[in-house]
C-alpha cells in the first residue's frame, strides 16, 4: 500500500495517509472518531462486521487480493512442523493472532474448529499477535515454533522463515483482502479514485510483486475444497475455553 499510494500520488497529486492496526482495531477507531475515507481490512469477516456497522458502502466493496492459510515456521523449522495435527504435539509453542480484534487469528480459530484440532492446539497457543504483521514477526523472529498465518508471510520475511501448506480439504476458506469507501468519507469520489487505482494493473503488480495473489483461480488452486470469503464467528464458549490459559488475550 505505500507503494501504491506513492504512485497514486506521482499520478494525481492527491497524498494518501495511511494507517495501520488490527481491522478490528482499526473498525473499532472508524467508528468512534467517524473519520476515514477508505476502509482496508485484512478479511470479508470484518468488511461485513463494518456493513452491520454501517460503516462502509456496501456497493463500493471490491476485491484487492487473496490470501491462503498456510502454517509458518521459524528457518530449517526447527520443532519439524509437518502438518496441521502437528501443533497438538506437547511443547510445540504456537502464535496466532488475537481472534477478536486481527483476522488472521480469527480464521486461525476455525481453522481449528473446522479441522476438529482447537481443544487439541488452544493449551500449545503461547501468545497471540496483535496484528497479521506481529504475528508474522513471531515466526520470523523464532519467538514460536509455528504460526498459523497466511501464505503471503513467507515473502514478507525472505529466508528467516519457511511454509508448511496445509492438506487438500483442511483449509475452509480463502481470504480475501476487500476495499471499500467508509460512510464518513469527505470526498467519496476521490476515495472511489483512490480505489480505481487500487485495482488497477499498477495496483495489483504492487501486490502480486509483494507476493499476493490476485487471481481467484490461482487461490483456489493451492487451497482444493475451500470457498471464497465468507464470515465466521468465535464459537460462543470461546473465552471459557481459553480463561485458564496464560496466554488468553
Amino acid at each position: 500500500m505505500q507503494r501504491i499510494a506513492k504512485e497514486y500520488q506521482a499520478a494525481t497529486g492527491v497524498s494518501v495517509e495511511l494507517v495501520y492496526g488490527g481491522s478490528g482495531t482499526l473498525l473499532s477507531q472508524l467508528q468512534l472518531a467517524e473519520r476515514g475515507d477508505i476502509y482496508l481490512p485484512g478479511s470479508p469477516d470484518f468488511m461485513e462486521l463494518a456493513e452491520d456497522l454501517g460503516q462502509v458502502v456496501p456497493s463500493s466493496e471490491a476485491i484487492v487480493a487473496f490470501l491462503v492459510p498456510a502454517l509458518i515456521v521459524p528457518e530449517g523449522n526447527p520443532a519439524g512442523i509437518q502438518d496441521l495435527a502437528g501443533l497438538a504435539r506437547p511443547g510445540v509453542r504456537v502464535g496466532i493472532g488475537n481472534p477478536e480484534t486481527v483476522c488472521l487469528g480469527l480464521y486461525g480459530v476455525e481453522l481449528l474448529e473446522h479441522n476438529g484440532l482447537l481443544d487439541a492446539v488452544l493449551p500449545n497457543v503461547v501468545t497471540f499477535g496483535a496484528s497479521c504483521s506481529k504475528t508474522a514477526d513471531l515466526a520470523a523472529m523464532g519467538s514460536v515454533d509455528v504460526i498459523l498465518g497466511w501464505r503471503v508471510f513467507e515473502a514478507w520475511n525472505p529466508g528467516r522463515m519457511d511454509l508448511v501448506m496445509l492438506q487438500d480439504g483442511q483449509a475452509p476458506r480463502v481470504s480475501i483482502i476487500p476495499i471499500a469507501i467508509t460512510t464518513h468519507a469527505r470526498d467519496p469520489a476521490r476515495a472511489q479514485g483512490f480505489i480505481d487505482f487500487v485495482l488497477s494493473p499498477a495496483g495489483r503488480q504492487a501486490y502480486a510483486d509483494a507476493g499476493y495473489l490476485t487471481d481467484r483461480e490461482q487461490a483456489l488452486a493451492l487451497a482444493p475444497g475451500a470457498v471464497i470469503g465468507g464470515r465466521y464467528q468465535l464459537p460462543l464458549d470461546y473465552l471459557e475455553r481459553i480463561s485458564t490459559m496464560g496466554s488468553a488475550p
